[in-house]
């Protein structure tokens, strides 16, 4: 959410950036805001001016009771009366006024980056850079819901008549495997200096607004039917909200965290073949990370934080590449992102696994997410996000990279930097 003095000084930088991200419907709404501040304010200037003539008569009431002069006072009771009936009208105004102008101003796009591509959607996002070789297979690789049949690693069948579709169970080495992803991801951010967080996994309305926009709640969120609770769609949400209303020394700052959580969604719309099988689900685990900084280091950060996943996929011997995200890619409140995709050598083309965002002071502004500054001055704090790993997303690509072949059987080789975490196993087989 943008600040409404901005938006009331540069209207048209408002509807530029609007028009950049290909949204022309949202333009009408930066003159509607503009039109209700002016209202909003005129009726706290009336409001104001009568709650401090109210304190003035009061006074003037108590002088002419002391000096017996009741007639005199009773008629300023009255124009007080008469002021109080249009005092409460004027702050139901207010109130009105103020609905109104917030739900426009969540909906207007925080202001991109100057450096973001301008584009419509994901088919004009570019490419930045490719890391590690992105090899053909020198067999037929199967289908990643079969390569894990394989090694009765997964059973959607009986997911199916106990959830529904957009469930599985994962079983033996594949679950163990799972697992150990999840485990090597969390210690790898730990060496990098996060701290280790398991967050609450349902959050109130009012962080879930805080973080996201209403479009994207209604796409992804789940509701807790009769409570104020949702399901998280990704631990970010929770571990932002973590600040909610908080002040933090800049001498704190930054603050940075890694956390676990199932995560859940509707995914609605999926098709096609990434669709298929774990690719799109309603209820995976996930490895997140978070940064709240100051704004002048959030660039910083959030290149930091993009080379992070970089490195540990790399490490895992998955070829990635990054792929900057244009203008009509990026959800409202971001100011930047890249996404991080592996190479699938069954598809024969990259596919997203992580996504780094960089959202400015949005969800800092949402959620009164402040800055002390040394010099005694307070300011909204920049916050950012990024993937780690994310199961079973993250699992398609170390299966399909690392599944071997020897003319009979398949196997999974298991690189060094996760075999600590699968009991020294450098082979998984087939059974």
């Amino acid at each position: 959410m943008l600040d409404i003095k901005f938006i009331r000084e540069n209207p048209e930088i408002v509807k530029e950036n609007i028009r950049k991200k290909f949204k022309d419907h949202k333009l009408p709404l930066v003159d509607e805001v503009i039109e209700l501040d002016s209202k909003k304010r005129e009726v706290n200037t009336r409001a104001n001016d009568l709650r401090a003539n109210r304190n003035k008569i009061s006074k003037e009431i108590g002088g002419l009771m002391a000096k017996g002069l009741r007639e005199e006072a009773e008629a300023k009771k009255q124009l007080v009366s008469q002021q109080a009936a249009e005092l409460a009208q004027l702050e139901q105004q207010e109130a009105e006024l103020a609905k109104e102008l917030n739900d426009r101003m969540m909906k207007i796009p925080n202001i991109i980056d100057p450096s973001v591509p301008i584009g419509k959607n994901d088919e004009d996002n570019v490419e930045v850079k490719r890391y590690g070789e992105a090899a053909e297979a020198t067999f037929e690789i199967p289908y990643h819901t079969d390569i894990m049949a394989k090694f009765n690693g997964i059973d959607k069948a009986a997911a199916g008549k106990v959830a529904g579709e957009g469930f599985y169970y994962l079983m033996g080495d594949i679950a163990r495997l799972h697992s150990a992803v999840l485990s090597y991801a969390r210690d790898f951010m730990i060496d990098k200096g996060f701290t280790y967080c398991i967050p609450p996994f349902m959050i109130r309305s009012n962080v879930v607004t805080g973080v996201m926009s209403f479009e994207e709640m209604d796409a992804m969120m789940y509701k807790i039917e009769g409570e104020d609770l949702y399901l998280i769609g990704t631990s970010e949400h929770s571990m932002i909200g973590k600040f909610i209303d908080t002040f933090t020394n800049e001498s704190e700052l930054p603050l940075t965290l890694t956390s676990y959580s199932p995560c859940f969604r509707k995914e609605k719309g999926a098709h096609g073949i990434e669709e298929r099988g774990i690719y799109r689900i309603h209820q995976f685990e996930k490895q997140e990370m978070i940064v709240i900084c100051k704004p002048e280091e959030s660039m910083e950060w959030f290149n930091k934080m993009w080379s992070y996943s970089v490195e540990l996929f790399r490490s895992l011997d998955i070829p990635v590449r990054t792929l900057e995200c244009c203008s009509g890619d990026l959800a409202d409140l971001k100011v930047k992102s890249y996404d991080v995709e592996a190479w699938s050598p069954k598809q024969g083309k990259y596919f997203e696994v992580c996504s780094c965002s960089n959202l400015g002071d949005a969800q800092a502004r949402r959620l009164g997410i402040r800055v002390k500054g040394a010099d005694g001055n307070k300011y909204l704090a920049h916050t950012l996000n990024n993937t780690v790993v994310a199961p079973p997303r993250m699992l398609i690509a170390f299966l399909e990279n690392n599944l071997q072949f020897d003319g009979e059987k398949y196997s999974v080789r298991i690189p060094e930097a996760l075999r600590p975490y699968m009991g020294g196993k450098e082979v998984i087989e087939e059974k």
